[in-house]
């Protein structure tokens, strides 16, 4: 099983790097987030175990730090090695390519990384397919559904149960493509 301490001191890193952020048109910290994908991984393992869990935690934990903060590739070296920090880059789309070719780009790193980095993008998808935000067209829920669906094809082999409930969410997604529409 995965080490509570290398879990609380991932949190605890990503909670000070995401600090003062909040989940896009909420009040809720950005580390609801964080703390929602490493549940779904850690619910994950108890189902279909992976060889190295505390990989698989600690890039939950830390998946959107090079992303959406400050953090270097090097700090995550310093703290958590190489695996950790390589996976969280892998993780990160590439804001340099055009927007339509980061998806393909990012699941073609993620799929030279371990497995275990792969749960981590299927259960971030599948916390991102909670409602979505208000502004949010028909048209950007299907294309958000439909990369859903792209993920699962591409990852889903890593687990199982998480492919099942990311293709269970992508499909309930389908509801706020109705109600957009209407």
């Amino acid at each position: 099983m995965f080490s509570p301490d290398l879990y609380a001191a991932a949190l605890r890193f990503a909670a000070s790097r995401h600090a003062g952020q909040r989940l896009p048109d909420s009040e809720l910290p950005y580390l609801v987030h964080v703390a929602s994908v490493a549940g779904e991984v850690i619910a994950s393992l108890a189902a279909a175990p992976v060889g190295d869990p505390d990989l698989a935690v600690a890039c939950a934990c830390l998946h959107d730090t090079l992303e959406d903060t400050a953090t270097r590739h090097d700090e995550l070296v310093a703290a958590f090695g190489t695996a950790v920090a390589d996976g969280v880059r892998a993780l990160s789309k590439d804001a340099s390519l055009p927007k339509g070719d980061r998806m393909a780009d990012s699941l073609r790193r993620i799929r030279a990384q371990p497995r275990e980095v792969w749960i981590v993008k299927l259960a971030d998808r599948i916390t991102n397919l909670a409602p979505p935000p208000p502004s949010w067209s028909a048209a950007k829920c299907r294309a958000y559904r439909d990369e859903a669906r792209q993920i699962a094809e591409a990852l889903g082999a890593a687990s199982e149960p998480l492919d099942a409930r990311l293709r269970a969410r992508a499909a309930a997604y389908a509801r706020y493509i109705t109600e957009r529409s209407a």
